[in-house]
């Protein structure tokens, strides 16, 4: 009886390393699959257009601190 359940737990660790082993290839092969997509890619000084600023001014905004920090109500807990 204990070698059957033990028979029968080693079938199944057999099953999940070959499942993550799967995975793994897959993950494997979709990184390979990627970098070669990246290596055919445009340098990004090239494909991309140099700019002396931002293309909206008004979204400064978002990136500067506040004038005022009294005014502000905002609490992070």
């Amino acid at each position: 009886m204990q070698w059957e359940q033990v028979e029968s737990k080693d079938k199944r660790g057999k099953h999940r390393i070959l499942a993550e082993l799967k995975r793994l290839d897959q993950q494997i092969r979709f990184l390979q699959e990627e970098l070669e997509l990246l290596d055919k890619l445009e340098k990004a000084s090239s494909a991309c257009k140099e700019t002396n600023g931002p293309a909206n001014p008004s979204w400064d905004r978002w990136f500067e601190g506040l004038n005022d920090t009294a005014g502000c109500r905002c609490w992070i807990w």
